[in-house]
């Protein structure tokens, strides 16, 4: 476990949280400290839901510690039952109640509660919070899944969207649709929706599953396609052409023929034939997030939208072996890290002119002056939004190719506005449309104390701009500028050059133009 500012994932127990949350007549005792109830607070504020986690803590506190903390164990789970009355109890201790190892799973069985209790272990300093997820969904189907008779029209399961998963609710409504208008039936969605009754009674009788999001639903799928013979798509259907990838996928599956591949709705895809697109085409993107949306959003940026990946990586380690392997066939190295300062050093030296990131990145980005869409998870309120608004199938297509190139086009509008900046009609006090909700003061004193600092950095390594370089500079569009000036001051440092004149910004671009 290391200690962080920031952190990409929770501790598992937050992943559990996320299954048993979208989950209906379930509930969840944790085992966990006062402390440790901060995650309802991930669900009501992120995700604005309106009601809180069904999550009872047993919250502990330093003087249970020497008494019978076992015993305060089972009371929340007998309170717990009786105030709530579930379908399943899911039980579990937290990182730091797994320390004193009072065994929860074992406690739980003994009350003999009239419901399946299912017993959670999550190395807590071992993994993080998707691995929880996953591990939670996959004991709750191996303990409540029985085989049934299959549906009489063919008919699938939709595995994977949790809460507090990125676009997951919209994801679901979409690809219901596209399938739906495949002549495909929804028999279930699981875990978001889904109670225990209907995973006992229903899962059984699909004919095959949607693995919407690996890092949830891959264990799962992989039990159902052993023990109830129900094979799994391995498409991620994010992207034009994942999406028509996936319904080839269902028909060999199916054995269907006359699956819909109508992209009537799919109005992105006019970007490749408008000359428009040559403004973006070789785009420069760096891409990071979950390996899912990182795999999808690698496709979309270089098939799509006809960017260039600079860089790419993941925070989930167990699909890190995918993400190296996709890093090789592009050329790239992958990063494959939890640590969002190593994250923001490759960005600083790769200079992109577009971050495709997390929350993280977005932060990175502001501070680096780079524009960036949030395309996964860790994410703030502003990406739950209340619109529908998927990344799955032909809209979330379109939503993909909004979200993507409007930071461009904003880049592109703030350029065109400081080329005219000395016009009466602007104010140069203004500042950048699309970044800010604050006001001109703070942007002002924001961009003097950069400057200030940069005039520091520039004094130890004994280097000046000169005033008609400086002016020549700013005729640079802003979101490439930074990448100009360092490639500028590394050129004069090489040369031996103190003083950067005019002279010496164009010797550096015709250097690393070559």
């Amino acid at each position: 476990m290391k200690l962080a500012v920031w952190t990409y994932e929770g501790p598992p127990h937050v992943g559990a949280m996320r299954v048993v949350t979208a989950m209906k007549d379930t509930h969840y005792v944790l085992h966990a400290p006062q402390g440790d109830t901060y995650a309802d607070l991930l669900f009501t504020m992120i995700e604005r839901k309106d009601a809180r986690p069904p999550v009872t803590y047993t919250t502990f506190k330093a003087r249970d510690l020497g008494s019978d903390t076992a015993e305060l164990f089972k009371q929340a789970c007998k309170e717990a039952y009786d105030r709530f009355s579930p379908k399943a109890l899911v039980v579990g201790a937290s990182c730091t109640a797994e320390l004193i190892q009072d065994d929860p799973g074992g406690l739980a069985e003994a009350l003999a509660l009239p419901v399946p209790t299912i017993p959670l272990e999550l190395p807590s300093y071992q993994r993080k919070e998707n691995y929880g997820a996953s591990e939670t969904f996959y004991q709750i189907i191996k303990t409540l899944a029985k085989p049934a008779s299959k549906t009489d029209k063919i008919s699938c399961n939709i595995l994977g969207p949790t809460a507090l998963g990125f676009r997951h609710r919209d994801d679901v409504t979409e690809i219901e649709r596209v399938l739906l208008e495949s002549g495909i039936d929804v028999n279930l969605v699981a875990p978001m929706g889904a109670s225990p009754d209907d995973i006992t009674k229903k899962i059984g009788k699909a004919h095959f599953n949607v693995m919407l999001y690996p890092e949830v639903a891959e264990t799962a799928c992989r039990f159902l396609e052993k023990e109830f013979r129900q094979p799994y798509t391995k498409n991620i259907p994010i992207g034009i052409g994942s999406t028509a990838d996936f319904l080839a996928e269902i028909s060999n599956i199916t054995g269907l023929d006359k699956i819909n591949f109508d992209k009537t709705r799919l109005r992105a895809d006019w970007w490749s034939r408008s000359i428009d697109s040559t403004y973006f085409t070789g785009k420069q993107v760096f891409i990071f997030g979950d390996a899912t949306h990182v795999k999808t959003s690698v496709r979309i940026a270089k098939e799509e939208m006809g960017f260039e990946v600079v860089g790419l990586g993941c925070y989930n380690r167990e699909f890190a072996r995918d993400i190296r392997s996709l890093g090789k066939d592009l050329g790239l190295e992958s990063l494959i890290t939890e640590d969002y300062l190593e994250v923001e050093s490759a960005i600083q030296n790769l200079q992109p002119e577009l971050i495709l990131g997390t929350q993280m990145e977005r932060h990175i980005g502001k501070r680096l002056g780079i524009p960036c869409a949030v395309i996964s998870a860790p994410f703030h309120v502003q990406d739950h939004p209340a619109r529908y608004s998927p990344q799955a199938g032909w809209e979330g297509a379109n939503v993909i190719f909004d979200t993507w190139v409007h930071p461009l086009v904003m880049g592109l509008e703030e350029h065109l506005l400081n080329m005219f900046r000395e016009d009466f009609e602007f104010n140069d006090g203004a500042g950048p449309s699309h970044l800010a909700s604050h006001g001109n003061q703070s942007l002002k004193g924001s961009e003097e104390n950069s400057t200030n600092e940069h005039l520091q950095d520039l004094k130890k390594q004994d280097l000046v701009w000169e005033k008609d370089a400086e002016l020549e500079l700013k005729k640079i569009p802003f979101f490439v500028r930074g990448k100009a000036r360092r490639n500028t001051e590394n050129f004069a440092k090489e040369k031996g050059v103190n003083s950067i004149s005019r002279e010496t910004l164009y010797e550096a671009k015709a250097h690393y133009a070559r």
